[in-house]
């Protein structure tokens, strides 16, 4: 009785991410209202990550909470909600709402190149929590690498070119000063993501 019971929880989390394990109601309404209030609670935590921002002499990017709350949006989120969290939070700071680091807001800063890979690298990461990537240490590593990655894949030569620095200036300036808060990051992840579905595990 017991392994039968087991079984279907199981295959329900298959292919599943975090977020699809919360409670709802069968209706297609309830449904879509979830996903709502997913997107723009993950928009909003991002907004608020990006409020815990320090200055890093001598470059206009500022080390923040904003790329980690992305990629756990993404992650907790999956592709879809996670892209349109991301986006959400994309349009809406430039539409003025002063939720980009440090209170900013806008597309012309230098920085906005970040904002957009965090919202490919958001889907990115979703689609591969969908594939389990969420679920061991090792591959939430994995993920978290290649999220990161693709902010700076966009936010460097962005930077690059919003500022006139050379890629090699814009590389010292807008990835270097950031890798050892991107490992612990990733550190973080790794402990909180693995452990979230064993817990699950254990109540299922």
């Amino acid at each position: 009785m017991s392994t039968a019971a087991a079984a279907p929880v199981r295959s329900l989390r298959a292919g599943t991410v975090l977020a699809d394990l919360l409670p709802a109601s069968g209706s297609v309404a309830a449904s879509r209202a979830r996903d709502i209030a997913l997107v723009v609670g993950g928009a909003a935590l991002t907004g608020l990550a990006a409020q815990l921002s320090v200055p890093v002499p001598g470059s206009p990017v500022p080390v923040s909470g904003q790329t980690f709350a992305a990629l756990l949006v993404g992650t907790a989120l999956g592709a879809r909600r996670g892209f349109l969290a991301l986006a959400l939070y994309a349009v809406a700071g430039m539409a003025g709402v002063p939720w980009f680091a440090q209170a900013s807001s806008g597309y012309g800063m230098p920085s906005f190149g970040y904002v957009l890979g965090m919202l490919l690298a958001s889907t990115v990461v979703g689609a591969l929590a969908r594939r389990g990537a969420d679920r061991s240490v090792l591959r939430t590593a994995g993920a978290m690498v290649l999220g990161s990655a693709i902010v700076y894949a966009v936010g460097v030569p962005y930077l690059a070119l919003a500022t006139g620095m050379t890629l090699g200036q814009a590389v010292a300036a807008g990835l270097t000063p950031f890798l050892i808060g991107d490992a612990l990051k990733a550190a973080l992840a790794m402990g909180v993501l693995p452990t979230a579905w064993k817990l699950l595990d254990r109540k299922g």
